[in-house]
């Protein structure tokens, strides 16, 4: 039950595998991507299937390191920032990311095997699915640029990751503003057309800019 609709979660594995086919030859994977994410994050039973799947589709590639690869790596790049796999798939996951690095010294299926391992040590669970910028950002391995407009300040632009909570961006601007010995506590908020309220310090930036977009 839910905004979407879904059938059974063997119908829609089969689905998701359609969906990484059609990622191959894809000219703009990313709303694609975003979809995929979406059904994982509706159905947590699917991250498991989605993992082996495409841990499956990086081995032994046509052509490695071609479009259609990359592809796959980018879209596990977005899993692994998004959700953790299950104790067994994580060892394997893992298994197959030190396999890659080894084959494939210094290419960029080993960059992105590098950048998996440290996002997967991260990861704790996300409360939406990353944004279109946010996936943008991860295909390159980079990080996003977030607008912070402070009250008597002109806006701070500051570097998040898909793992930086409220708190550490806070922290960052207080900082910057000589702020650091004030008394005053300091919190960041979401402002939109119908509501200002405080982000929780724990709260991801990249789920807030998620809702946003």
């Amino acid at each position: 039950p839910g905004p979407r609709s879904y059938t059974t979660l063997r119908d829609e594995a089969v689905k998701l595998f359609n969906s990484l086919q059609q990622l191959e030859s894809e000219r703009d994977p990313v709303p694609l991507m975003q979809g995929v994410l979406q059904t994982c994050l509706d159905l947590p039973p699917l991250v498991d299937e989605i993992y082996c799947q495409l841990v499956k589709q990086t081995t032994e590639p046509p052509v490695p390191g071609g479009q259609g690869d990359l592809h796959y790596w980018q879209l596990l790049t977005c899993m692994s920032c998004t959700f953790l796999p299950s104790p067994p798939v994580l060892r394997f996951l893992r298994f197959h990311l030190d396999r890659t690095e080894n084959r494939f010294p210094a290419s960029e299926m080993a960059k992105y095997a590098c950048f998996i391992r440290e996002a997967l040590g991260k990861t704790k669970g996300r409360e939406c699915v990353p944004s279109l910028e946010e996936i943008l950002v991860l295909m390159q391995r980079q990080e996003m640029i977030c607008t912070v407009h402070c009250p008597g300040a002109p806006a701070c632009s500051v570097a998040i990751s898909s793992h930086t909570t409220a708190k550490e961006v806070a922290q960052e601007l207080v900082s910057r503003l000589g702020l650091s010995q004030s008394p005053n506590l300091f919190a960041l908020y979401e402002q939109s057309r119908r509501r200002e309220q405080p982000v929780g310090s724990a709260t991801l930036l990249a789920d807030v800019l998620t809702r946003f977009e």
